[in-house]
């Protein structure tokens, strides 16, 4: 990370005055924890707003976001400086191509994560999405797969798309509830998460909607129809996830290509030595010496010991 240029985070000042006093507010809590460098991996499918997360969180249009071209098929992490604290951001490509996952972009982005620390994942799905399929599953997987599912104890839930009107009559806590209980359900199965772990895999759930339409509140912070303020309210989720206990997941060669297959069972080496030694070879040396003793021995040998007249 020291190679990446770290430039000074104005984007911070654009924020209107509220949102800036809360997200200096949480900046302060993490430095009083010993927190100086934030570093944020977003993941998900393509075309749900992960780069224009990116652009809204920090403050600037740093990640190009087009309608009308495809994804940057590599990974680009944006680093901001701010009184000491450093947030660094890793936007990634879309994981699914052709109704699968993506195998060398999910490797691309491995390599690209090499010797870095994820701090906090940020997945990204779209609120106005009706369905869930086994293509959620798939990516789940794909992710717990690559970076264990520790990684889900440091993840938040992001939806985008979110100032909409729910259809068939639902209200918008109903909808919000419905479509966010759905995906956390694929979430516990894609990382086979455990019903007696699922305290230790609390996943928040956070709405965004970064377009000009979002509404705003008296402050001019962008709001969503529930009321909520998201960039600070995504902010101090994170600020949480941070202060939740749980370890980051530092990338390093041995996650990424998984265990030595030469190294996984050496344990085990010297028991089936000594269960080869003595379960196989003391008992053949056994049936050999029994053998020796029950043959009949020919008549020079019991010459020369002396008992050739007593057998015959």
């Amino acid at each position: 990370m020291t190679s990446q240029l770290v430039r000074e985070w104005i984007g911070i000042q654009q924020f209107p005055a509220a949102t800036q006093t809360k997200l200096f507010e949480l900046l302060g809590k993490l430095k009083q924890e010993e927190v100086s460098t934030l570093t944020i991996l977003v993941m998900g499918k393509g075309g749900v707003g992960k780069s224009s997360t990116v652009n809204s969180l920090v403050g600037e249009r740093i990640v190009a976001v087009s309608a009308f071209q495809s994804e940057a098929s590599r990974p680009v992490m944006v680093s901001r400086s701010r009184a000491g604290f450093t947030l660094n951001i890793i936007d990634t490509p879309g994981l699914i191509e052709g109704g699968y996952v993506k195998d060398q972009a999910l490797e691309i982005i491995k390599r690209f994560l090499l010797n870095k620390t994820i701090d906090v994942l940020l997945y990204v799905d779209r609120l106005d999405a009706y369905r869930v399929d086994n293509l959620d599953r798939q990516i789940i997987k794909a992710i717990s797969d690559s970076f264990g599912k520790a990684i889900w104890r440091r993840g938040v839930l992001v939806l985008t798309h979110a100032q909409l009107s729910p259809p068939d009559g639902l209200n918008y806590e109903k909808f919000v509830e419905r479509r966010s209980n759905a995906l956390l359900k694929v979430v516990r199965m894609g990382a086979q998460i455990k019903n007696q772990e699922l305290q230790d895999f609390q996943t928040p759930v956070v709405l965004v909607e970064n377009s000009g339409r979002c509404n705003t509140n008296d402050g001019g912070e962008k709001i969503l129809p529930n009321g909520i303020a998201w960039i600070p309210h995504l902010v101090q989720t994170i600020t949480d996830i941070v202060s939740n206990g749980s370890k980051s997941i530092l990338v390093d060669k041995k996650l990424i290509e998984g265990p030595n297959p030469n190294e996984r069972f050496k344990f085990f080496i010297p028991l089936l030595l000594a269960f080869q030694y003595f379960g196989v070879v003391k008992h053949i040396q056994r049936a050999i010496k029994n053998d020796a003793k029950s043959e009949n021995k020919p008549l020079w040998e019991l010459r020369d010991l002396g008992l050739a007249n007593r057998r015959y």
